[in-house]
């Protein structure tokens, strides 16, 4: 459990290192190589500590010095279900494992997933994908198991939905598939496109076309890698939302401009300032409240180049203080407005609606799905005890209990932003946030038994 002091403007400055949403799909890329491969700017978070322990298992060498990441995956073995359950928890990294070890070992293993409880994120695209490529596919009580009795193959292949993880496990699998392998409706994100940049250092040969069509010409042999993964862009909009809500100042080392260019726009349209620094060692963007009234904005979720879903909650908190009402539509993730209770709680003014608001109807549409929001503000927010449900939702409770006045409790700090938000305490107390972790005898997070 965290405490923490609310009504302080947070003031200083902050680093990102590599995306979260990188780093760890370019560490099971590593798997494919034949020859160590090295990352650098790695963040010290639990998803990195997971692919970790599950890369070792698998027999690769790992070793971590500073923020350098060194794998050697020549001695790949088959590893037990008891130890991917282990080191596996509840993180759905595992899936993306598939296509890496049908190719070393010809079987993979997929304990049950978890993850984020943020709306449906089915393995069937993974799967069936797989399956195209060649795979067969068994399902047990005890999780899934695949095989590749023939190999893998390059396949045609349209995705439903532009989905990053889909789009990530085909460019995994057809790398060294045999043959052409086109994935059309895929996603384009700038993490997929660093992805994209790995493998082609390992060797790949992937094409980008217009219309969201990548084609991938499979190759016999893949090498290691040396790579420095673009910065977090979800942390860098996480602490300039902060900034905004709290009325503060907050320098972002390592922020880049171009990956965030949607968010910059939102974020000035709302009344936030912001200056880029385009040094390339030490720069970054200072984020800051100018002061006076923020603005009410309409806004929707999309997948890139539209405003990223994980950008969504933080930018909600920034709403509760705007002078009138705005709108978020989310589009990518049904049930991803569930933590705008808490802030309900906390004397927020959100209202949900199952209705597509504020822009052009969406997959969610008509199926009972709250997931359109209406924040009238600007309100004052109250302390309250604060139960984390997820990673991206969590960090926004934080910037309300940050915004807030009085002090608030927060629970689930451990269990969910530390998987994606390196010391974020230590980076809250160098912006002067006045937080505190209470004796252990008095922290017992409460269960749902409490409830």
């Amino acid at each position: 459990m965290l405490m923490i002091h609310g009504g302080t403007p947070l003031e200083g400055e902050v680093t990102v290192r590599g995306a979260k949403n990188l780093v760890s799909k370019a560490m099971v890329a590593a798997l494919l190589g034949n020859s160590p491969s090295v990352l650098r700017g790695v963040p010290a978070i639990r998803d990195v500590e997971v692919v970790t322990g599950l890369l070792r298992v698998h027999g690769v060498d790992v070793d971590l010095d500073g923020d350098t990441l060194y794998m050697d995956p020549t001695s790949v073995g088959q590893a037990g279900v008891d130890e991917i359950n282990v080191h596996a928890g509840t993180s759905r990294i595992p899936i993306l494992f598939c296509g890496p070890l049908l190719h070393r070992l010809g079987h993979a293993f997929i304990p049950d997933l978890g993850g984020c409880n943020i709306g449906g994120r089915p393995i069937d695209f993974h799967l069936e994908a797989l399956r195209q490529f060649g795979a067969v596919v068994d399902k047990t009580p005890e999780g899934t198991h695949l095989s590749a009795p023939d190999g893998l193959h390059g396949i045609r292949y349209e995705l439903d939905f532009p989905s990053v993880g889909a789009t990530e496990q085909v460019l995994l699998t057809a790398v060294t598939a045999e043959g052409t392998t086109e994935l059309r409706n895929a996603a384009i994100e700038p993490e997929i496109m660093d992805l994209i940049c790995v493998l082609q250092k390992m060797g790949a040969i992937i094409k980008v076309h217009t219309n969201r069509v990548i084609e991938v010409v499979g190759v016999g042999a893949l090498g290691g890698y040396s790579h420095r993964p673009l910065p977090d862009r979800i942390e860098a909009a996480s602490w300039a939302s902060a900034a905004l809500a709290t009325g503060g100042n907050v320098f972002v080392r390592g922020s880049n401009q171009a990956d965030m260019m949607t968010f910059l726009n939102v974020f000035r349209s709302i009344g936030g300032a912001y200056d880029v620094d385009d040094d390339p060692l030490e720069g970054g963007i200072r984020f800051w409240h100018p002061g006076g009234p923020l603005k009410p904005v309409a806004l929707e979720t999309d997948v890139h180049p539209g405003l990223m879903t994980d950008w969504q909650q933080p930018i909600v908190v920034a709403l509760t203080q705007a002078d009138g009402l705005s709108i978020m539509h989310e589009t990518v993730y049904e049930n991803r407005l569930g933590y705008t209770s808490e802030l309900r709680q906390m004397g927020a003014g959100i209202e949900l609606y199952s209705d597509c608001l504020g822009g052009a109807p969406c997959r969610w549409g008509r199926r009972n799905f709250l997931h359109s929001a209406v924040i009238a503000g600007p309100t004052k927010l109250h302390a309250a005890e604060l139960r984390i449900p997820d990673l991206r939702a969590g960090f926004s409770h934080l910037i309300a209990a940050l915004a807030a006045e009085g002090t608030s409790r927060v629970y689930g700090v451990d269990r969910y932003i530390t998987r994606g938000y390196e010391n974020f305490e230590d980076k809250l107390r160098g912006l002067g946030a006045k937080i505190e972790r209470p004796a252990l005898e008095r922290t017992r997070e409460p269960t749902p038994a409490d409830a």
